[in-house]
Formats: structure tokens, C-alpha cells, sequence
């Protein structure tokens, strides 16, 4: 056989007509499906035949693809985690857009590699880093990157900051030749992605010290000093402040121009978590509520929560950009930029961990130039001013209790009964929390904070509407009298 009679095959339809034609349905399906996401529940349980579905052995022959796209429509689309829908205020998720997910299809089908080269997504791609630093008024100079989330960026920042207060080349050497440990600091109210990135780093937990909070839960400036001046005593090298603009837990945002000056006065590098609340920069009527993070020297945000972009896409922003490039750059010969064609340009790939790299910007460059940042900024302001709202009913009603300041669009309260061991509450609280899930009325998370058991309503929803917070706390009342009613 000399190779001639070989079948080649490939991957596109063999009938592009049919294809069309069911592609025109998938889009007609999908956009019903996000019309009418208020008339069906936000979450519901699998039945046990659509589970056992997902543990079908690999297909090793072919099956038309209206049968796939059947499955998809019978077995997934009905079971959602939910995020999208506007009773849906759990941990802290975005809620997704049309045009977005338009985006996500059209990258797709473009299917550019995004580790860099001289062609159109990588300037659309540059383009949306450009945006982000303008919404949060960072010099055009900075650098930045598009990464999965905000996990990810927090781990770009605080790589660039571990190689810059290192007083060592820790690419070449590794964190072994650091001459006195690192120290970080941040809140107690830190997210957890931080001491993944203090592990993964090398540097170990105990290099990231939590600092003691306010009664507003921001963290406490005089006792941060103190823990600085303790650490240079001790034999420690401070390398870096995490403010955080907006806690997980309640939303409280630290005093970011006051860590600003400390950290200028200390000569440590200041980062800012901002994945929950650093957009509200371009909220017209609650930005000063992060003024500070500006002079902040890196940043980590998520469009794909106030942007509303469907996941993933989150970003970090880097003041310095030769720091920025010189932790992460790595040129080998096979990736080495060409005076002309497709590898004439910057490889992006060099601000990262990624060489290949997802075409994220363009869901996120869409959106926004179909609705403008004006209309974002609004969005977030409305979701604040609905978590005050969702505030004062709780107020109103003797059987809850509010347990933190609500001073973004975090709620966290609790059902109130003076007589009940807490062990007693906190089962009472995720008794509500799991019903409110089964029954198809609204998904909420839960949490401690500070020894306090609490339902936690985190609203980043662009379709939630005050109806729906009523709702929720007549539906929380109603469960409460007959869970009590059932155990006297």
C-alpha cells in the first residue's frame, strides 16, 4: 500500500445543511432558555436515571448529532447549579449574558490560541486587559492578563510580588535561597485562594499572617503595623500587604488607601484581592467605597462576576510591567518572536503560567460594547442598593437577625431564637437554607463568622428584582414557623 488509498478523515459535518439547520435550533433553544429562566426552578435534584447517564461507558462508535444535542437538552439543561437564575445568591457567582455566551461561541468557532502572535484576538484580548485598567484607574503603562479566575489572578500578583521582595532571583535559585522568610499579610477574613497561592509559591501557610479585623470586619490598620514590627524583629522579611476589596464572607472592604500608605511607608508591596468588589470602581454611586485601589501595585478582579460574562474569565493587573514579564517570560527557540507574519508581536503567554490560553476577551468585549460601562456601573449599584433592601426586611422581622453591616451586596443573617444552643440554630439555618433549595424557591449559601452560624444572600445577579428578596424572606419566615411548629 503506498498510502493512496487511504481514507482521510476529518471532523466537519459530512452535511453542512443539516448541521445548519440543527445550529439555528441550538440558538433558538438557547435563547428561550435564558428568557424564560424565572419560569423554572433555581436548582432541582437528578433523578437517579438521569445520574447513571454520566457514568455511560466511552463511545468508541459515531451517533448523529441530533441525538447528542438531545441528551444535552434532556439530561443537563434541566439540572443547572443555577447561578443564572435571580433567586440564585450562593457564594458569589455572575450570572452569565446572551451576548456573552455569544461571545464564548464565536471565540470558539474562531479557535484562536491566545499564548500570543500577531493576529486579532491577541489585540481584542490586550484591548479588554486595557478596559480593565481604565475602570480601575490604573496607569496606561501597567501590564496585565486574562486568566480563569480569580484565584488565578491573585497568584499572578503575589508571584510578581514574592520575585520582587525576595532579595534573591528565585526563578534561577528557588525559594531555598530566600536569605530571611517572606511574610504577607492580610485580613482573617482572607479568602482561601490565598493560602493555596502561599503553598504553591513555596513560601508555606505560615508565611501569610491574618491580621485581626474591626467590628466591621476590615482589617485593623494599628495591629497590622504591630505584626510588621514584630516580623523584622523576629528575623522576618515583610514582603506584601493583601488588602481585599470585598470579603467573601460579609463583603467588608478594607481601608485600601489607608493600606496603601502603610505599605508605602513599609516598603512592601501592596496587593488587592478585588474579585468580589473591585468593579464597584464604576459604580457611579458607591466607587469611593474602593478608593485606594488605584495605588494599589497589583490587582485581582472577575469579569465574569459584575461583568456578567459567562465563565471564566478573570484578571490581573500588574503596575510594574517589567516585573510583571520578567517573573513569568520564558522564550524558548521554537516560540521566538519573527520579524514578520504571525509570530511578529509580543507572546501573552509571557504574563503567565499558560501557554495556551483560552480566547476569553472576547464575551467580555462584546457585552460591553453592546451595553457600555455605564450600564455595568449602574448594575452594581442596584445590586448594593437591593442588599440594603433585603437588609431593612430582615430588620423588620423579630424571628431573623442580621449578624454583619451589610456594606455591599453581602447579607448574612440568621434565624433568631434566644433559647437554642447554636449547634441548634446553625441546624435550624441549613434546615431553611436546603428546603429553600428543594422546593425550588431560592438558593443561598451559608457560613460562620466569627463563631456565628449565618445564611449568607450574596446578590450579583443582573435579573434579581426587589420582588424576589420579599419572596425570600417571607419564604424564610414561613419555613422557620413550620420547622418550630414540627419540633416543639
Amino acid at each position: 500500500m503506498d498510502g493512496l488509498d487511504l481514507i482521510e478523515e476529518t471532523l466537519d459535518p459530512d452535511d453542512w445543511a443539516e448541521t445548519e439547520a440543527l445550529s439555528h435550533k441550538i440558538v433558538s433553544d438557547a435563547v428561550g432558555y435564558l428568557r424564560d429562566v424565572r419560569e423554572r426552578r433555581p436548582w432541582q435534584p437528578m433523578p437517579a436515571a438521569v445520574r447513571q447517564t454520566f457514568a455511560e461507558p466511552l463511545p468508541h462508535g459515531p451517533s448523529q448529532l441530533s441525538e447528542v444535542y438531545r441528551s444535552v437538552t434532556e439530561n443537563l439543561m434541566p439540572y443547572p447549579m443555577g447561578n443564572i437564575h435571580p433567586r440564585f445568591w450562593s457564594w458569589y457567582m455572575g450570572s452569565s449574558n446572551m451576548t456573552g455566551a455569544l461571545g464564548d461561541f464565536l471565540a470558539a468557532v474562531q479557535g484562536s490560541n491566545l499564548g500570543g502572535g500577531n493576529h486579532a484576538a491577541a489585540l481584542l484580548d490586550q484591548q479588554v486587559v486595557d478596559w480593565c485598567k481604565q475602570m480601575l484607574g490604573f496607569p496606561a503603562s501597567a501590564s496585565g492578563t486574562l486568566e480563569s479566575g480569580g484565584s488565578m489572578a491573585n497568584i499572578i500578583g503575589l508571584t510578581v510580588a514574592r520575585n520582587v521582595k525576595a532579595g534573591v532571583d528565585v526563578r534561577e535559585f528557588g525559594v531555598a535561597a530566600i536569605p530571611q522568610p517572606l511574610r504577607f499579610y492580610a485580613s482573617d477574613q482572607v479568602h482561601s485562594c490565598h493560602r493555596k497561592a502561599m503553598e504553591a509559591l513555596g513560601l508555606g501557610n505560615q508565611a501569610l499572617r491574618r491580621i485581626p479585623t474591626d467590628a466591621c470586619l476590615r482589617i485593623d490598620i494599628p495591629a497590622l503595623r504591630l505584626a510588621i514590627t514584630e516580623d523584622r524583629t523576629a528575623g522576618f522579611s515583610p514582603a506584601c500587604i493583601i488588602g481585599t476589596a470585598g470579603t467573601v464572607n460579609s463583603g467588608a472592604i478594607d481601608d485600601l488607601a489607608g493600606l496603601a500608605t502603610v505599605a508605602a511607608e513599609e516598603d512592601l508591596w501592596f496587593h488587592v484581592d478585588g474579585c468580589i468588589g473591585a468593579l464597584i470602581a464604576i459604580a457611579p454611586a458607591n466607587r469611593l467605597l474602593v478608593s485606594g485601589i488605584e495605588r494599589a501595585d497589583s490587582v485581582a478582579l472577575d469579569p465574569h462576576k459584575w461583568l456578567h460574562a459567562p465563565f471564566e474569565v478573570g484578571c490581573a493587573l500588574i503596575r510594574d510591567p517589567k516585573s510583571h514579564h520578567g517573573t513569568f517570560a520564558v522564550t524558548p527557540e521554537y516560540l521566538e518572536q519573527s520579524p514578520r507574519g504571525v509570530a511578529a508581536a509580543p507572546w501573552l503567554h509571557e504574563y503567565g503560567l499558560q501557554t495556551t490560553r483560552a480566547f476569553r476577551a472576547l464575551k467580555v468585549w462584546m457585552a460591553i460594547k453592546q451595553h457600555g460601562i455605564d450600564k455595568f456601573g449602574r448594575l452594581i449599584d442596584q445590586n448594593i442598593a437591593q442588599a440594603h433592601y433585603l437588609s431593612g426586611l430582615i430588620d423588620a422581622q423579630l424571628s431573623l437577625e442580621r449578624l454583619t453591616p451589610t456594606t455591599i451586596n453581602i447579607v448574612c443573617f440568621s434565624c433568631r431564637d434566644g433559647i437554642r444552643e447554636p449547634a441548634a440554630v446553625k441546624a435550624l439555618n441549613v434546615e431553611i437554607m436546603l428546603r429553600l433549595q428543594e422546593e425550588g424557591i431560592a438558593v443561598l449559601s451559608d457560613t460562620t463568622i466569627r463563631g456565628k452560624h449565618c445564611l449568607r444572600v450574596a446578590i450579583t445577579n443582573h435579573r434579581t428584582r426587589r420582588e424576589d428578596l420579599a419572596l425570600l424572606v417571607r419564604e424564610i419566615v414561613r419555613l422557620q414557623n413550620a420547622i418550630s411548629n414540627s419540633h416543639p
